[in-house]
């Protein structure tokens, strides 16, 4: 089976919840409707992060989860890493992170994430940052983006 893979990210604040919400959403639902499997990569670094989860979560209650993943893609061990095996589907810490310093963790993590999705979906409003720096990189790789805080 072919398996589509999203990776998301955003600036680690955000003011912009309910545009988030309103344009996120729909675009969820038509993966979960329409790819034979879906997996949603997502770090848990800042508020964009934790509020697209919850809307992911919500759309695989009304859509079914048979089809779909949300996945925590952590950048080395977190001491709350229980509570995150209940809330996400699936954690996972990439194999190519094993000797990283954790200084350059996470970038690597964001740099993995892109490599392996079909789509980039981001909230990108300034140009600065990780979520841009991630932004930037997968337009380098020319991979599929939608960035919420466009029209």
């Amino acid at each position: 089976m072919k398996i589509y893979r999203v990776a998301l990210f955003g600036h680690r604040d955000l003011d912009a919840h309910e545009l988030v919400e309103r344009r996120l959403y729909p675009i969820v639902k038509e993966l979960i409707q329409t790819k034979p499997y879906v997996e949603f990569f997502i770090g848990r670094d800042g508020e964009f992060d934790t509020f697209v989860a919850s809307v992911i979560k919500r759309a695989q209650r009304a859509f079914g989860k048979e089809n779909n993943e949300l996945i925590l893609v952590l950048p080395y061990p977190k001491k709350d890493q229980e509570f995150y095996e209940q809330y996400y589907d699936a954690v996972m810490i990439p194999d190519c992170l094993a000797n990283t310093h954790p200084k350059q963790a996470i970038s690597k993590r964001n740099r993995w994430m892109i490599e392996q999705c079909n789509l980039l979906i981001c909230f990108t409003e300034h140009e600065s940052g990780g979520a841009y720096t991630a932004l930037s990189y997968a337009r380098k790789l020319k991979k599929r983006i939608v960035n919420l805080a466009q029209k």
